[in-house]
């Protein structure tokens, strides 16, 4: 019998790949994605506990879920509503007692066991159903092959969890601890993504540089720079990611890599959160700020055209003037392309929850953040000004705003927009659809995009020298 599905996702990219493979695990048993939670027979809200409020968005998409329900329940139609991913790990029970529109909750471990939860809760179990359980075998061990791919630019998580313990951070209550995917189960995954579509892939992990899976053949254990060199080797990729790294886990053969794998995009997210050593104590981020700054050194020795991207919190407990500026050093130091910059809000259960010692007034947390975006906005738009007049391939993967337009990302993962030849008279349209690497003339320069010019299909990544791109900041 065909039942409905709907996901909802908050957050970052491993819980995208999360609700892939809900759909996928939930395919056997008939559910088919739709677009509207209205049509509906089962609505799962994949959820993120990183930000403030995170809870609260929950609680607000429930509460529009439940008038959706009572009207399905009127027409004698059921809806199943689960609710997955970190909040529910963390405030599983909570929501189970707070919102009675719940059927299911289960946690980021637990999603290979959704058919049978969702069997349980179709069952009319009176009581939600919750499994928060950390279990000894590994998910990925129990999911079933993806059944489509994810389109020209694809996830593929390849490591979970943390052993850091930031003292900000709720990843290691929620994902648990580390743990490696085997090299073999990756390089499997890697092929029938490509095989589907994929010419780039994103490897995906919470610390996913700290990966040391098994290699294949019972060869030992590889790294992260292994792996990458492995994955770029497969026929038919053209590029190769990895996010979020940690510092302290970047290592030669990584770095290496970086050097020496044309395949491998010259951008790199690497988080820092302060430029203050007494700061980054607080936080057990296990770096001080020259440590940061050597690594920095070396992958753009390594990689002369690498851009970066970061990480940041302003206002932590305890942090002084002195502090603040230290951050701000490190900023002018580096040079970000992009970064992610966020007041301290305090996660439910870590150590930094506890603000009562060195507690930042919320007025001085926002004068804060005001001035470091204001910085590195403009590191941003000095960044992308920089590839003004200046070819560079592109990866094409969907419609731009307009008709006529085709939209698609740089090796600096910059938003590029093209007017393809001949859109004016209706006609336009690149080899293969609008999925479709080619060399574009960058003509503009926004805050958060590029406009450029189609000049023709891009030279395959393996084939052009290693450091043919400039311009990093």
């Amino acid at each position: 019998m065909a039942r409905t599905l709907y996901i909802k996702t908050w957050g970052c990219q491993m819980n995208v790949y999360d609700s892939a493979r809900m759909a996928d695990v939930l395919a056997p048993l008939g559910f088919r994605p739709v677009d509207r939670p209205d049509d509906a027979d089962l609505v799962i809200l994949n959820t993120c506990h990183i930000r403030e409020k995170a809870a609260e968005k929950v609680f607000s998409a429930l509460g529009r879920l439940r008038a959706l329900k009572a009207a399905r329940d009127r027409r004698g139609e059921r809806m199943i509503v689960a609710v997955a991913g970190c909040v529910a790990q963390a405030e599983g029970a909570e929501l189970a007692a707070r919102a009675r529109v719940v059927d299911v909750v289960l946690g980021p471990q637990t999603y290979h066991r959704l058919p049978e939860l969702v069997a349980r809760a179709w069952r009319a179990a009176r009581a939600p159903v919750l499994d928060l359980e950390f279990p000894v075998e590994s998910k990925f061990d129990h999911l079933p092959e993806a059944t489509a791919g994810q389109g020209v630019s694809a996830f593929l998580s390849v490591q979970e969890g943390c052993d850091k313990f930031c003292s900000f951070c709720v990843v290691p209550y929620t994902r648990g601890a580390e743990y490696s995917r085997p090299a073999d189960q990756i390089l499997a995954e890697a092929r029938r993504l490509i095989a589907a579509g994929a010419l780039e892939l994103t490897l995906l992990g919470q610390n996913v540089n700290a990966w040391h899976g098994a290699a294949p053949d019972g060869g030992g254990t590889w790294g992260l720079g292994q792996l990458i060199r492995a994955v770029a080797a497969l026929d038919g990729l053209e590029r190769v990611r990895y996010t979020t790294s940690h510092p302290c886990d970047m290592d030669d053969a990584l770095i290496a890599a970086h050097a020496e794998v044309p395949t491998l995009m010259p951008f790199l997210h690497l988080p820092v959160q302060s430029g203050s050593d007494h700061v980054l104590a607080a936080m057990n981020r296990r770096h001080r700020a020259d440590d940061y700054l050597r690594v920095v050194d070396r992958l753009r020795r390594a990689r002369p055209d690498l851009a970066l991207s970061s990480d940041f919190i302003v206002g932590f407990p305890g942090e002084r003037d002195e502090d603040f500026a230290a951050t701000l050093s490190l900023v002018d130091r580096v040079g970000f392309a992009q970064a992610y910059s966020f007041k301290f809000s305090p996660r439910p259960g870590t150590p930094a929850a506890d603000e009562r010692i060195g507690r930042v007034p919320d007025a001085v947390k926002v004068a804060r953040l005001a001035e470091l975006q204001d910085r590195l906005a403009a590191q941003q738009h000095a960044f992308n000004a920089g590839h003004v007049g200046r070819v560079m391939p592109v990866l094409f993967d969907r419609p731009g705003r307009r008709p006529g337009q085709i939209a698609g990302r740089s090796p600096y993962l910059q938003a590029v927009h093209v007017d393809l030849p001949g859109a004016a008279s209706g006609g336009g349209r690149l080899p293969g659809g609008h999925a479709a690497l080619c060399r574009v003339r960058i003509d503009t320069a926004h805050a958060n995009s590029l406009a450029g010019t189609l000049v023709g299909p891009a030279e395959p990544a393996a084939a052009a020298p290693t450091h043919a791109l400039k311009g990093a900041a």
